[in-house]
């Protein structure tokens, strides 16, 4: 009588799956001490706004008596620093700084953002003699300071005849702006498979319809987060600012009416803690209501996996 015997089959060992870049971050960010530190942050930045925010509504001899802080031991609240501030009777007044606001920064987004998507798919889809030359020359203009370029550029302003314009300060944030976009967006393009392009040229598509009808739905994040960084970048900004605009309410945004207000009327606190809260609502509104689209934006292409 013979005996077979069953054949011994081996199981080859089960290895653990290979966590992927993004995993082994979002893993560092959510541990204990990552949320200690956000709340830290968190609350640093949260103290001065809300002291701001306290001290725009109250009266003025209490804004100069006191800190904010007293604020708790005799609550005092009134609108007349507010209105003070949006009268456009008033000499103090930043109603028309802010309209202006609206005036310089929309532009100073929208052209950058316009011009860099152009350059950005020529330097990642078309080639041509020096491209990288040329893409390397335009990421390096990054490393030039702005305050080297500020009196070349109001020279040619004022030959040009547009100086005291909105035109300065459009031309000023969209050149000091392009670099950076260009990069950003060029590196993200990258990112995205050639055999969506390729698809689309056996389909009989040319460059336009390619940028318009794939590429550009797909850069949706990445537009997001340059648009909202930019727009809390041109909003803020006070150098651009005083050198194209000068200090008349013509032209100049809300940031210059606040440092003229600081400088003819130090003494005005209450009015400058008005202005200045009525100056960060807007990017802070901007900011809050989009950072989802703003971290997206900079983490899309960053990491694979």
């Amino acid at each position: 009588m013979s005996a077979t015997s069953a054949p011994i089959t081996t199981t080859p060992p089960v290895t653990p799956p290979e966590v992927s870049a993004a995993g082994k971050a979002r893993k560092r960010l959510s541990s204990p001490w990552a949320s200690l530190i956000a709340v830290v942050l968190a609350v640093l930045w949260t103290v001065p706004t809300f002291g701001l925010l306290v001290s725009s509504f109250r009266p003025r001899s209490d804004v100069r008596r006191s800190g904010w802080w007293t604020f708790f031991n005799d609550p005092t609240f009134t609108l007349d620093n507010y209105r003070d501030v949006l009268d456009t009777s008033n000499s103090a007044s930043l109603g028309n700084y802010f309209v202006n606001s609206f005036v310089i920064t929309i532009p100073a987004v929208i052209i950058p953002i316009t011009l860099a998507c152009l350059a950005a798919y020529a330097f990642a889809w078309i080639k041509f003699p020096g491209r990288d030359v040329l893409f390397v020359a335009v990421f390096a203009l990054q490393i030039v300071p702005i305050q080297v370029t500020l009196i070349p550029l109001l020279r040619l302003y004022v030959d040009a005849g547009i100086a005291g314009t909105f035109w300065p300060i459009w031309l000023s944030h969209s050149i000091f702006a392009l670099p950076l976009a260009v990069f950003l967006l060029h590196n993200f393009m990258k990112e995205i498979p050639s055999g969506l392009l390729e698809a689309a040229r056996v389909d009989g598509a040319g460059h336009v319809s390619i940028f318009f009808k794939v590429l550009l739905p797909l850069l949706r994040p990445a537009l997001a987060a340059f648009g909202i960084f930019q727009f809390l970048w041109v909003w803020n900004d006070l150098l651009v600012a005083l050198t194209f605009a000068g200090g008349g309410d013509t032209v100049a945004p809300i940031i210059v009416g606040l440092a003229n207000l600081s400088g003819t009327r130090g003494t005005a606190w209450h009015l400058l803690s008005a202005g200045a809260f009525i100056s960060i609502l807007v990017p802070m509104t901007v900011f809050l209501l989009l950072q989802r689209y703003f971290v997206r934006g900079l983490l899309a292409g960053s990491v694979k996996g």
